[in-house]
Protein backbone atom coordinates (compact mmCIF):
# COMPACT_ATOMS: atom_id res chain seq x y z
CA UNK A 1 0.00 0.00 0.00
CA UNK A 2 1.15 3.45 -0.75
CA UNK A 3 -0.14 7.00 0.01
CA UNK A 4 -0.60 8.28 -3.35
CA UNK A 5 -1.87 12.06 -2.72
CA UNK A 6 -2.51 14.52 0.16
CA UNK A 7 -4.94 17.07 0.18
CA UNK A 8 -5.10 19.86 2.88
CA UNK A 9 -8.76 21.07 3.28
CA UNK A 10 -9.44 24.32 4.55
CA UNK A 11 -12.61 25.67 6.03
CA UNK A 12 -14.61 28.40 3.90
CA UNK A 13 -18.57 29.88 3.92
CA UNK A 14 -16.92 30.98 0.38
CA UNK A 15 -14.94 28.88 -1.44
CA UNK A 16 -14.22 31.18 -4.34
CA UNK A 17 -12.88 34.26 -2.24
CA UNK A 18 -9.50 32.43 -1.99
CA UNK A 19 -9.45 32.39 -5.81
CA UNK A 20 -6.98 35.17 -5.72
CA UNK A 21 -4.82 34.33 -3.00
CA UNK A 22 -4.17 30.62 -4.56
CA UNK A 23 -4.62 31.57 -8.22
CA UNK A 24 -3.42 34.78 -8.74
CA UNK A 25 -0.59 35.09 -6.24
CA UNK A 26 0.51 31.45 -5.87
CA UNK A 27 -0.07 30.33 -9.56
CA UNK A 28 -1.68 27.26 -8.99
CA UNK A 29 -4.62 26.37 -11.29
CA UNK A 30 -8.10 25.69 -10.07
CA UNK A 31 -8.47 21.79 -11.02
CA UNK A 32 -11.88 21.48 -9.29
CA UNK A 33 -15.22 24.07 -8.85
CA UNK A 34 -17.62 22.38 -7.62
CA UNK A 35 -19.27 25.45 -5.44
CA UNK A 36 -18.56 24.18 -2.29
CA UNK A 37 -15.10 22.95 -2.89
CA UNK A 38 -12.18 24.75 -4.67
CA UNK A 39 -8.90 22.54 -5.12
CA UNK A 40 -5.89 24.25 -6.54
CA UNK A 41 -3.35 22.67 -8.07
CA UNK A 42 -0.09 21.91 -10.17
CA UNK A 43 1.26 19.77 -12.22
CA UNK A 44 4.49 19.47 -11.02
CA UNK A 45 5.35 16.21 -9.06
CA UNK A 46 6.15 16.74 -5.59
CA UNK A 47 6.68 14.12 -2.78
CA UNK A 48 4.10 12.78 -0.42
CA UNK A 49 5.32 14.64 2.72
CA UNK A 50 3.17 15.09 6.17
CA UNK A 51 4.57 17.43 9.68
CA UNK A 52 3.79 17.07 12.96
CA UNK A 53 4.95 20.05 15.01
CA UNK A 54 5.25 21.29 18.43
CA UNK A 55 5.95 25.06 17.03
CA UNK A 56 6.62 26.53 13.70
CA UNK A 57 10.33 27.10 14.46
CA UNK A 58 11.89 30.33 15.40
CA UNK A 59 9.39 30.28 18.13
CA UNK A 60 6.35 30.98 15.74
CA UNK A 61 3.07 28.99 15.46
CA UNK A 62 2.82 25.97 13.51
CA UNK A 63 1.48 27.20 10.23
CA UNK A 64 -1.65 25.13 8.72
CA UNK A 65 0.47 24.92 5.24
CA UNK A 66 3.88 25.02 3.73
CA UNK A 67 3.93 26.37 0.53
CA UNK A 68 7.65 25.93 -1.37
CA UNK A 69 8.04 28.69 -4.47
CA UNK A 70 10.80 29.07 -6.82
CA UNK A 71 10.55 32.83 -6.49
CA UNK A 72 10.15 34.05 -2.69
CA UNK A 73 10.73 37.70 -3.85
CA UNK A 74 7.93 37.27 -6.40
CA UNK A 75 5.23 35.79 -4.23
CA UNK A 76 6.26 38.17 -1.32
CA UNK A 77 5.65 41.46 -4.16
CA UNK A 78 1.88 39.93 -5.34
CA UNK A 79 1.47 40.25 -1.59
CA UNK A 80 2.51 43.48 -0.91
CA UNK A 81 0.96 44.94 -4.32
CA UNK A 82 -2.61 43.87 -2.72
CA UNK A 83 -1.47 44.95 0.35
CA UNK A 84 -1.76 41.48 2.52
CA UNK A 85 -0.23 41.82 5.76
CA UNK A 86 3.04 39.61 6.34
CA UNK A 87 2.47 37.85 9.72
CA UNK A 88 6.37 36.79 9.96
CA UNK A 89 9.11 37.43 8.08
CA UNK A 90 10.70 37.29 5.23
CA UNK A 91 13.80 35.98 7.47
CA UNK A 92 16.92 33.29 6.44
CA UNK A 93 16.16 30.19 8.92
CA UNK A 94 18.97 28.56 10.09
CA UNK A 95 18.09 25.39 8.43
CA UNK A 96 18.43 26.89 5.59
CA UNK A 97 15.14 28.41 4.21
CA UNK A 98 14.18 31.67 3.59
CA UNK A 99 10.59 32.25 4.05
CA UNK A 100 7.65 34.33 5.59
CA UNK A 101 3.92 33.49 6.97
CA UNK A 102 1.02 35.04 5.73
CA UNK A 103 -2.63 34.40 6.17
CA UNK A 104 -4.77 33.16 3.31
CA UNK A 105 -8.69 34.15 3.03
CA UNK A 106 -9.53 31.44 5.53
CA UNK A 107 -7.50 32.89 8.08
CA UNK A 108 -5.38 29.82 8.23
CA UNK A 109 -1.56 30.50 8.90
CA UNK A 110 0.68 29.73 5.88
CA UNK A 111 4.18 29.27 5.65
CA UNK A 112 5.58 30.40 2.35
CA UNK A 113 9.48 29.26 1.60
CA UNK A 114 12.40 29.07 -0.35
CA UNK A 115 15.26 26.97 0.14
CA UNK A 116 18.68 29.07 0.11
Amino acid sequence: MKVNRIVANLTSNDPAHSRSFYQDILGLDLFMDHGWIHTYGSDVSMKVQVSVASEGGSGTDVPVLSIEVDDLEEVLKRLTDKNIPIVYGPVDEPWGVRRFYVRDPTGALVNILQHI
